[in-house]
């Protein structure tokens, strides 16, 4: 629990409204998982420019991962505007004529 720990608290200090940080940990075959919920106005905040933030976050867990023989991610929930969980992005396949543009 030393990494969800961390993660709460330097999170914590981040924010602007702390009490609405929540840090769920799971376990499973691939390692631990940390998921992030964060009040959605605060979202960039926690990601940072060009997600800076959050690369360093999950680098600093990875660190707490190794000294505790255990891979440990970080994974920032992002509801849509109604509050659910966001589907996965998918990228738009490229059409016959968007191919053929391409060609030079």
């Amino acid at each position: 629990m030393e990494d969800k720990d961390f993660l709460e608290t330097i999170v914590k200090a981040i924010v602007d409204k702390p009490n609405e940080v929540v840090v769920e940990r799971t376990i499973d075959e691939r390692g631990v998982l940390l998921t992030l919920k964060v009040n959605p106005e605060e979202m960039g905040k926690v990601i940072g420019k060009q997600g800076q933030t959050a690369r360093a976050l999950r680098t600093l867990l990875r660190i707490i991962g190794n000294k505790n023989n255990s891979y440990v991610n970080l994974k920032v929930y992002e509801p849509d505007k109604e509050g659910r969980p966001s589907a996965p992005r998918m990228e738009k396949p490229l059409a016959t004529e968007d191919v053929d543009d391409l060609k030079l």
